[in-house]
C-alpha cells in the first residue's frame, strides 16, 4: 500500500514550508499536553513534545483510515540564558519577551520527527539556530508586536516577515527551522525512508 504524507500540525508556516517540497501531504493537528515537566530541559521538552505529536496523529488516524503513512512533526521552544521561552499568547507576554531580548543571543531549538505507520518506527532531529538581537527600544518593540501580532510564535516573532528588523544577525544551518520546519533534516528523513523530493512519486 502506498504511503501518503501527513503533516502533524496546524501551522500555517510549518505548511507554507513544506509546499516547498513538492509533494503531497494532508494536515492533521494533534491535540497533546504541551505543559514542561519541572526541571525539563529545552532539549528533552522539545524532543518529547515533537515525538508525542507524531503519536498523537498516529493515533487519531487509527480510528478513521487503515491507510499507511509518514507523519511530520516538528515542535520549537525558544532558550535565553538556559530559560525555556514559550508562545507568548498575549501582547503583554510579547512584549515582555521581545524586552528581554534587546541586545542578547537567543537560540531556538527546533525538533523534527518522521514516524512511519506502518512499523511504528521514527527518526528525530534537533535543529539549532541563533538570533542576535539588536538593541531593541520599548516603542519599537510595542509598535511591532501591533503590527504583526505574534502571539502564537515561539520568541514573539516573525522572522518571514518585519520580524527581521528585529535583529543583528542569524547563525545556523536551516533558516526554515526558524521558521518552524527543519526542511534540510526533513529531506534527509525522507530519502532515508525512500521518499525523494526531487524524483519522487508519492
Amino acid at each position: 500500500m502506498q504511503k501518503i504524507l501527513i503533516l502533524g500540525s496546524s501551522s500555517p508556516y510549518r505548511k507554507e514550508l513544506l509546499v516547498r517540497l513538492n509533494l503531497p501531504f494532508e494536515c492533521h493537528s494533534p491535540s497533546i499536553d504541551e505543559t514542561p515537566f519541572d526541571n525539563e530541559s529545552p532539549e528533552t521538552l522539545v524532543k518529547r513534545l515533537t515525538i508525542e505529536k507524531a503519536f498523537a496523529v498516529d493515533q487519531d488516524r487509527k480510528k478513521s483510515t487503515q491507510s499507511h503513512a509518514l507523519i511530520i512533526s516538528s515542535d520549537q521552544v525558544a532558550v535565553l540564558d538556559k530559560q525555556t521561552l514559550g508562545k507568548p499568547h498575549t501582547y503583554q507576554n510579547a512584549v515582555k519577551q521581545l524586552s528581554s531580548f534587546s541586545g542578547k543571543k537567543v537560540s531556538f531549538l527546533t525538533g523534527l520527527c518522521l514516524l512511519d505507520q506502518e512499523d511504528q518506527s521514527y527518526q528525530y532531529a534537533l535543529s539549532e539556530y541563533h538570533v542576535y538581537f539588536r538593541e531593541l527600544t520599548h516603542q519599537e518593540i510595542e509598535s511591532y508586536v501591533q503590527i504583526e501580532q505574534p502571539l502564537n510564535c515561539a520568541g514573539s516573532f516573525k522572522c518571514e516577515g518585519l520580524g527581521v528588523s528585529l535583529f543583528e544577525r542569524m547563525e545556523g544551518d536551516d533558516p526554515n527551522s526558524l521558521i518552524g520546519l527543519p526542511l534540510i533534516s526533513l529531506c534527509r528523513l525522507l530519502r532515508e525512508q525512500g521518499v525523494n523530493p526531487i524524483s519522487s512519486s508519492i
